[in-house]
């Protein structure tokens, strides 16, 4: 056998120059009781004091370095304010810090009307009620019906197709019909005063100072429980795109710092959805617009830097148990999970080598530190420069919470801090409505299926089935036009066993988008919403009617005049396709006050789908109806 054994005459130079590999440091230490009582383990028993000394080596604990703790710090800091918010290429207004930024950005307008269809009946009752209430005290009892006549609720008639989407499902005619004639429009009523028009007119308090002051207050109070855009230079949300775009911007040295968000649609709002734009140089506004006094300030101060402390902090010297209140070996951090890892990294190892610098900031700031110098316990001075300096695409950057510089190479980072006016937790309502587009590889096109249908008593409704009641609702209206006169023929026995067959349908609440090549280009497509038509038996050739959308999502440039089309990117439904759904949202701000607003979300969808819409098909013959 061969002798493996090696000697060594001086055991001091082979250390030194490390000639044998060996490992020397340890980060884990164990136990390894032998039975199952646990009590003489955990004890830690050491009987030799000297193996204290060689693992305290053996662990790096003897390394030392000619340094001194920092005792005293001096920063210079550079603040400015958000002044300027300009909703998609819009028109720039001043912005003011009334609302939190996600209801700013948010706000759509509330559906009250689809088409010739009144909707969202909750609210516009609970705007009669509160006009009710102001009257109630100083006027005669009789003008609550002078109201109630003068704005009051129609009844439909169920064999008009201009209030099909009332009449076709039960619960929709049950709560209309409860309250028509009974109960006051406070919408219609709204629209009434904001025309201009006096509160008391029509009614025999004509010309009543005190009741035209309550309608002022009465539209005050609706404005400020429900945040919506007056007109459409406040809307931010961008149809071909199915997201929110705007900018904000603030004084920086003689400019601006000018930030946008070119796809913000995530329900939360912060620092990562704005990026630096260094081509614009200012958002120009109005002539006539008043900005705010110039927020920008520098100031410098003193500190006493203190160590970082938090719950479940490791203690730094060996044998000192913790009180295992945090429990770091139960994160489960993802492979994506980089912050998180970076967070336990600090928590567990480099925990002790950090310090604080206090340093407060209001919301709505941008803060830039210009310059920090610390002393420690030697009188030594450090200059301490950011770790995120150089050019914003350097592979060898690193920082965090700093924004993204847009441009193509070569930008220099922007190191600056961000605070936006946001808040922590928005309270969501159930969806209102609610659309699915999927990519039909088969049919070559987008379908945009509504999933979830506004009723105008202000709930949705299933989508296929308010879709199948809407049909049937049609298919009755018809039999009844064709009356008694018209002898509809029994079975047809056909002679061949095949028949040909045009195209086939879908079920009415399956919006089709077909691509469509971009004006100019040749290659460029983009996806433009298309009908298809409601196919009803005994219906004569030709009179088919195109089905409409009944979702604010899809129903775009349907309620202007002249209508226009409707065109989505193509790049903006993947083959996972989206899913986009509106809902009501609450929120309170930090001066205590309540904000309400109507806004939409985008999410990730399940994948492709297949509609079965075919065309020029040869199909089995059987015994059908006319």
């Amino acid at each position: 056998m061969m002798n493996n054994y090696v000697a060594i005459n001086n055991m001091t130079e082979v250390l030194q120059q490390k000639l044998l590999p060996s490992i020397t440091l340890w980060n884990r230490l164990e136990a390894r009781p032998r039975t199952d009582d646990f009590d003489r383990a955990l004890k830690a028993e050491v009987r030799d004091p000297l193996w204290m000394l060689t693992k305290q080596w053996q662990l790096g604990e003897f390394r030392g370095d000619d340094a001194g703790s920092p005792a005293f710090a001096k920063i210079q800091m550079a603040t400015t304010r958000l002044t300027k918010y300009q909703a998609d290429s819009k028109q720039v207004q001043t912005y003011d810090e009334d609302v939190p930024l996600e209801a700013k950005v948010e706000q759509k307008k509330i559906p009250f009307k689809t088409g010739a269809q009144d909707m969202s009946l909750d609210i516009r009752l609970m705007m009669g009620r509160h006009w009710l209430k102001l009257i109630k005290t100083d006027f005669p009892a009789g003008l609550r019906d002078e109201y109630i006549l003068l704005y009051k609720i129609l009844l439909p008639d169920p064999d008009d197709k201009n209030f099909a989407s009332i009449v076709a499902h039960r619960e929709a005619w049950q709560q209309v019909a409860a309250v028509a004639e009974r109960s006051m429009d406070g919408y219609v009523f709204y629209a009434h005063l904001k025309k201009g028009n006096s509160a008391s007119e029509g009614t025999s308090q004509l010309g009543d100072v005190d009741l035209d002051a309550l309608g002022e207050k009465f539209i005050k109070w609706f404005e400020k429980f429900f945040l919506q855009p007056i007109d459409d230079d406040n809307n931010a949300w961008l149809p071909s795109r199915m997201e929110y775009q705007f900018a904000v911007s603030a004084p920086d040295e003689g400019g601006e710092k000018v930030m946008v968000a070119d796809e913000y649609y995530h329900g939360h709002l912060d620092w990562y959805n704005l990026d630096i734009d260094p081509q614009a140089t200012a958002l120009e506004t109005e002539s006539d617009v008043v900005l705010p006094p110039d927020p920008q300030n520098r100031e410098t101060n003193s500190f006493f830097p203190v160590n970082i402390s938090f719950d479940g902090m490791p203690h730094t010297r060996w044998w000192r148990f913790e009180d295992s209140n945090t429990n770091f070996g139960d994160i489960n951090p993802d492979t994506t999970d980089l912050n998180k890892l970076l967070f336990i990294e600090f928590g567990l190892i480099y925990a002790n080598d950090w310090f604080l610098v206090p340093f407060t900031l209001p919301a709505g700031s941008i803060a830039n530190v210009k310059g920090l110098s610390v002393t420690n316990v030697f009188g030594e001075k450090t200059w301490v420069e950011p770790a995120g300096k150089g050019l914003d695409d350097a592979w060898k950057r690193w920082n965090m919470y700093a924004l993204n510089t847009k441009g193509k190479q070569r930008e220099p980072a922007d190191n600056s801090l961000l605070i936006l006016p946001t808040v922590e937790k928005i309270l969501e309502g159930k969806p209102l409505e609610e659309v699915l587009f999927i990519r039909d590889e088969v049919a070559n096109m987008v379908w945009a299926i509504e999933k979830k249908i506004p009723l105008p008593t202000g709930s949705g409704k299933h989508g296929g089935e308010a879709a199948f009641e809407l049909h049937k609702f049609y298919q009755k209206i018809l039999n009844k036009e064709i009356g008694d006169g018209i002898v509809i023929p029994d079975d047809i026995e056909f002679k061949a066993n095949i028949r040909y067959q045009i195209m086939n349908t879908v079920p009415e609440n399956w919006i089709p988008f077909i691509p469509v090549h971009v004006d100019g280009s040749s290659r460029e497509v983009q996806l433009q919403r298309a009908s298809m038509p409601r196919i009803l038996e005994n219906d004569a050739p030709g009179n088919a009617q195109k089905i409409k959308p009944r979702t604010q999502l899809v129903r775009e440039g349907l309620e202007k005049d002249p209508v226009e089309a409707y065109f989505i990117h193509e790049e903006e439904i993947p083959r996972a396709g989206i899913r986009a759904y509106q809902t009501f949202q609450r929120t309170r701000w930090y001066d205590g006050k309540v904000v309400n607003w109507f806004g939409a979300r985008k999410q990730t969808g399940r994948g492709e789908g297949h509609s079965g819409l075919a065309f020029d098909q040869i199909i089995p013959t059987a015994k059908r109806r006319v």
